[in-house]
């Protein structure tokens, strides 16, 4: 039997500095009216770093559709999570190194 390996993250220090900062992982699953079919409903899902209660990032996504794409928005479902806790966080004092 093979084992699988999980995924990691991989951040930028730009992104490192977000994390730091508070931001956290979003994910946003828009759901919006077919042009061609405005009885029917597509699901789209988004996901970035942002910077909840206000989601500056989302909100700015969010017009930019509005504004530039066909298919109106029906509702806009968000779920935030944290990847950084203080409690991950800690103070080192000293580093060692074993050979």
């Amino acid at each position: 039997m093979r084992h699988r390996r999980k995924a990691r993250q991989k951040y930028s220090s730009r992104d490192m500095g977000k994390l730091l900062k508070g931001y956290c992982l979003t994910t946003a699953e828009v759901l919006y009216r077919i042009p061609d079919y405005p009885d029917l409903l597509q699901s789209f899902i988004w996901q970035t770093l942002d910077l909840p209660p206000e989601y500056p990032t989302l909100i700015k996504f969010l017009d930019y559709w509005d504004s530039n794409l066909e298919g109106r928005i029906h509702s806009v479902n968000v779920a935030s999570h944290n990847l950084i806790k203080p409690a991950a966080m800690r103070r080192v004092d000293a580093v060692w190194t074993l050979h």
